[in-house]
Parts: structure tokens; C-alpha cells; sequence
């Protein structure tokens, strides 16, 4: 009969080898953005036109906006990331050029990266977006929806 070997538990000892193997980070330590909730109403007071957008976050190094959309948006595409579209009042249609896709209130879409889409609401609609640049948008510019 063979005999199960077992590695006593680290005490204190040397780190793991797949955590002796991390490199240190390089350059300053990152600065902890606040964590805040967003109350959407009161946020969606702050926005006294239709086209506005209102930044309230950002997600995975992308800003995430809401903003009141009314009328028909440009067709656009991104090629680093996805489009979120999250309907808080209204409704929005987006435009795929092989589809349509028809959002009522508390419903989402997701985008993915490089699908050309446009955003149709009929009647104004608020909706929380998240998307990264347009390709050759120039940074720090707002992401058109």
C-alpha cells in the first residue's frame, strides 16, 4: 500500500512560488478612485436638455454617462470595447445593420466591440451608456452614444 504525501502548510516561510514570480508594480501605486453610489433621479434632474451627458462613473477604464436622448444618433462603432445601453425612462431602439433591437425601460444592451449600431428613441428616453472612444475619436473627448 502507498503512502499519500502531503507538503505541510507554509509557516511564515518562503511565499509561494507562483507569488515570489509577481512583479512589483512599476511607477507610482494607483489612486483609489471614491467609492459612490449615483442616485439616478437626482442625477437625471442635472440634465437640462436632451444631448446632455451626465458622467457618473467609470467602468473598467471606460466612462459610464447618463444622458437624454431624443431623435436619431449617428452610426458609430468602437473597437476597443462594448457599448452598454441601459434604459432607465423611455424607450430606445439600436440600429444594427443587420438588426433592430427595441428597448423598453429597465432593459439592457450590450454591444460588442467592433458592430456598427445607432441609438433611435421616438420620444425622449434616459438611458446610462457605457462605451469606450469612437475609433479615431481623440481622448478625453465624450463618447458619442
Amino acid at each position: 500500500m502507498s503512502t499519500i504525501l502531503r507538503t505541510p502548510p507554509l509557516s511564515g516561510g518562503r511565499p509561494p512560488r507562483w507569488d515570489s514570480r509577481r512583479r512589483a508594480p512599476s511607477g507610482p501605486a494607483p489612486v483609489a478612485a471614491p467609492v459612490e453610489k449615483v442616485n439616478l433621479a437626482r442625477a437625471s434632474t442635472d440634465l437640462p436638455a436632451p444631448g446632455i451627458v451626465r458622467p457618473v462613473g467609470m467602468l473598467h477604464g471606460q466612462p459610464v454617462h447618463l444622458v437624454r436622448l431624443t431623435g436619431t444618433g449617428p452610426w458609430c462603432r468602437h473597437s476597443t470595447g462594448d457599448a452598454l445601453f441601459f434604459v432607465t425612462r423611455g424607450t430606445l431602439r439600436v440600429e444594427l445593420r443587420e438588426r433592430t433591437v427595441d428597448l423598453e425601460e429597465g432593459e439592457l444592451l450590450i454591444v460588442p466591440r467592433g458592430v456598427e449600431h445607432r441609438p433611435v428613441a421616438e420620444a425622449e428616453a434616459l438611458v446610462l451608456m457605457s462605451a469606450p472612444p469612437l475609433d479615431g475619436e481623440a481622448a478625453g473627448q465624450s463618447p458619442a452614444p
